[in-house]
């Protein structure tokens, strides 16, 4: 077994790799950029080096710098976690060269899988069913088009080095052919400095499920059953299950076997995972092998029990494969839900900034209930440009699906972050969504239940109702803290006292009747009194308790004399007043929000790449006016009506901060 290994990563994965090796008994390095001196997995491990300026180029990407920090701290062998050199063939073989074990696959079969291309022609040939396509690289724009057009629309444009979303466009059409292509090319060229393209055929109404796989050194292999993974936004996973509520037992074990027929025909060894995409008649097609730990990873370790990142420390280590088929026996189910630091009201946009509140929900089992959280962050850390936005993955265990979900919910309305912006509203939507509820998914289904953005939930009465009684609840609590002030006189209060919670502009009356310490009785609206319990005091950010027996979960923070309260992906403004003030504050008129369609301006931090009109020229509904990069990925900003553009307020090249003007419109 290895004395030391070097974590050639950061953040989350990073991390999460150090716990593994460190119960194992084995020495942990992590390594660092300027920008990452004071993260977490650097404080985790047991040494750290220093490898470069912020960019990736010019730290994690960099072979040598991480070769010079493997031979200066007498590293034996190097994880490379996900992302960066995980999948590069050039740097495994470089630390063989070296005398330093690579924790993953050997070179040969990282470039066999690693090229989308020519993985698909190795597929075929090992009899695993591929996406009808061309399979070729494309030169321009006309051959693409007369490509997409053989196979049928819609396609898929897709970059051959390509991974996580980038380098991919869907196009319907002839015209988004042409944009879709370049698009790719760019991205493709931007991010993994290759920008040959392919073309399939898109599956309509896909889902995207995989085959998690083992493999050692001495011939031996099992499968570790299936992840959906097909809640996906701009081809990016956003939350993981496993297994799959689609598949029966027929198609799960012809995809096993499919996956394994790859993984032998390729020499594969370590962890690695056979992606497929489904369509509704349960026909799956390779989509492409990712030889390395995925992100969703965790789903897998908590239906089966097993340590993915242990059992490939021990395959590197030379060590034979102590599973056989059979042992691989599932147990629940396991949901991961991805969060990132992005702005689920502005299209999901990237956000920047130092994390000012960071509270997780607590880890554990619990009722057969497991809340696990893999983060890489902590309160006071700063949210990067440089790198993925992701925060942290939760993921919850349960016997079944719905009550899996339902931890879910209640993990993410404890989840508090402040600083930055984040989807943890759009996670909490989604766990009540019925779709989702029923297992009714795919690869579109972001799109086509969110076809204008996240715009969250929705009132309800019952909503209202609950956010009121947390209201009172917290009011009422306030209200016993200051009265025990000294010298303060006791306040009017319950029992049986009217009020009005106004939850945003609506008003909700309440008849209040207090109990003992945290125990309220509230009629709502003149109806049957609800027992309301809580534990809360004032200054916590997450309200617990029992509203009328049922366990309640939300997020509460005050913002002077009014209180925001977030629970199932709804948030509210709320105060306890007066059935007579409440009456009167109805009727103020709402403060209109600032006229913006004379201007475009930038949706998020970033870089801007082109400028694609000129000051003067009248531009059509849809159309491109410029693009802005961040977080590694191309952003879009299209004319939403007819205009024409007045003044050009930017330049390409430059870096501009969220909400800046880009152009002015006529």
């Amino acid at each position: 077994m290895f004395d030391t290994i070097l974590i050639a990563n950061r953040g989350e994965i990073a991390c999460r790799i150090i716990r593994t090796a460190r119960r194992m008994g084995i020495r942990t390095v992590a390594v660092c950029s300027e920008a990452d001196r004071n993260a977490l997995h650097v404080e985790m491990a047991d040494e750290a080096v220093e490898i470069g300026p912020p960019p990736a180029a010019r730290s994690y990407l960099s072979i040598d710098r991480i070769l010079d920090a493997c031979r200066a701290t007498g590293a034996d062998a190097v994880h490379p976690g996900y992302g960066f050199l995980s999948e590069n063939a050039a740097f495994a073989r470089a630390l063989e060269a070296a005398g330093i074990v690579f924790i993953g696959p050997p070179p040969a079969a990282i470039e066999a899988m690693g090229d989308k291309i020519e993985s698909k022609r190795f597929a075929e040939r090992a009899g695993v069913s591929i996406v009808p396509g061309y399979p070729g690289e494309i030169a321009d724009a006309d051959e693409a088009l007369r490509i997409a057009e053989e196979v049928g629309f819609p396609v898929m444009i897709k970059a051959s080095a390509g991974g996580g979303g980038k380098g991919m466009r869907i196009a319907r059409s002839a015209r988004e052919v042409s944009e879709g292509f370049q698009l790719a090319r760019s991205e493709a060229r931007s991010s993994f400095g290759d920008d040959r393209v392919f073309i399939e055929k898109f599956i309509e109404e896909p889902r995207h499920i995989e085959i998690q796989v083992l493999a050692d050194g001495h011939g031996n292999a099992v499968h570790l059953l299936e992840r959906e993974c097909s809640i996906q936004r701009r081809n990016q996973k956003v939350v993981e299950e496993a297994p799959s509520a689609f598949l029966d037992a027929g198609t799960r074990a012809a995809m096993g076997e499919q996956a394994l027929a790859l993984a032998r025909a390729v020499g594969y060894r370590s962890a690695g995972t056979v992606e497929f995409i489904v369509d509704r008649d349960r026909n799956f097609y390779f989509l492409e092998m990712n030889t390395r730990l995925q992100v969703e990873h965790p789903v897998t370790e908590l239906v089966t029990g097993i340590d993915l990142v242990e059992q490939m420390i021990r395959i590197a280590a030379g060590e034979t494969l102590a599973l056989a088929q059979a042992d691989i026996v599932p147990r629940g189910w396991a949901i991961e839900a991805r969060i990132y630091a992005e702005d689920p009201y502005r299209n999901f946009l990237p956000s920047i900034g130092r994390l000012t509140h960071y509270r997780p929900p607590e880890e554990g089992s619990q009722g057969g209930v497991t809340v696990r959280n893999d983060t890489g962050v902590y309160e006071g850390a700063e949210i990067s440009l440089f790198y993925d936005p992701m925060i942290a993955k939760l993921c919850t265990h349960a016997p079944t699906r719905g009550e899996a979900t339902d931890a879910m919910a209640e993990a993410l309305d404890a989840f508090t972050v402040d600083g930055i912006r984040h989807n943890i509203p759009f996670l909490s939507a989604l766990m009540t969504h019925p779709r989702w509820r029923e297992g009714r998914l795919s690869t579109a289904f972001i799109a086509e239940e969110y076809p204008d953005g996240f715009q969250g939930v929705g009132e309800d009465s019952a909503g209202d109702r609950t956010f009121a009684l947390i209201a009172a609840s917290i009011e009422i609590e306030e209200r016993r803290r200051r009265s025990r002030a000294d010298g303060r006189l006791a306040p009017a209060g319950p029992p049986g006292e009217a009020w009005c919670a106004m939850i945003d502009r609506k008003v909700v009356p309440l008849t209040i009747h207090a109990g003992g310490p945290g125990e309220l009785s509230i009629s709502v609206d003149g109806a049957a009194l609800v027992a309301v319990a809580s534990g809360w005091r004032p200054g916590e950010r997450v309200w617990r308790g029992l509203i009328g027996g049922e366990p309640v979960t939300a997020q509460v923070a005050r913002r002077g004399t009014l209180l925001e309260i977030a629970r199932r992906g709804r948030s509210v403004s709320a105060r306890l007043v007066s059935p007579t003030a409440g009456r009167l504050q109805a009727l103020m008129p709402e403060k209109a929000a600032a006229d913006t369609s004379r201007v475009l301006l930038c949706p998020m931090p970033g870089l801007v790449v082109s400028i694609a009109v000129a000051e003067g020229q009248k531009v059509e509904p849809g159309e491109a006016l410029a693009t802005v990069e961040a977080m590694k990925m191309e952003n879009v900003l299209r004319a939403e009506r007819e205009v024409v553009v007045k003044a050009i307020r930017a330049r390409p090249g430059e870096s501009l901060a969220v909400d800046a003007v880009i152009m002015e419109f006529e």
